[in-house]
């Protein structure tokens, strides 16, 4: 049964503004049209929208998703091809986390030079905003 485009919105659980710009960037097919020109969706459109928000819920960049969705309908390496991309994934998200651990202990050492250095005198100028200060320069 053909639905509207607010209905596949809430069955992909995504939002008929998303849904319009994946449709203009060609991530979804163009939806086909009723007579009084409004977009009509069937469930593969639907499955195909849940498999987009399912993939940027893993973080994944449109351009991979895109990868992903030629290698879906690609019979030959398709696995092979899927595999790549999320091995891509992978990558990038060990490299955040290394990116997030050094973010934490520059923030951890500015903390504790400010314990250290201010420690319960106000009247000092805090630490904190000296190394601030340095890192910008």
């Amino acid at each position: 049964m053909p639905m509207s485009i607010s209905q596949a919105a809430c069955h992909a659980g995504s939002s008929a503004p998303t849904i319009r710009y994946y449709e203009a960037i060609g991530l979804v097919p163009n939806a086909a049209r009723t007579d009084g020109g409004r977009r009509s969706y069937d469930w593969p459109d639907v499955k195909r929208l849940q498999f987009i928000r399912r993939a940027r819920d893993f973080g994944m960049s449109i351009d991979q998703i895109r990868d992903l969705l030629v290698a879906e309908a690609d019979a030959d390496g398709s696995c092979t091809k899927a595999r790549d991309i999320v091995q891509q994934r992978i990558d990038e998200v060990k490299e955040r986390r290394l990116e997030l651990a050094r973010l934490e202990t520059s923030l951890d050492a500015m903390a504790k030079r400010c314990d250290a250095t201010c420690g319960p005198s106000p009247a000092l100028p805090c630490t904190i905003f000296e190394d601030l200060a340095d890192a910008a320069t």
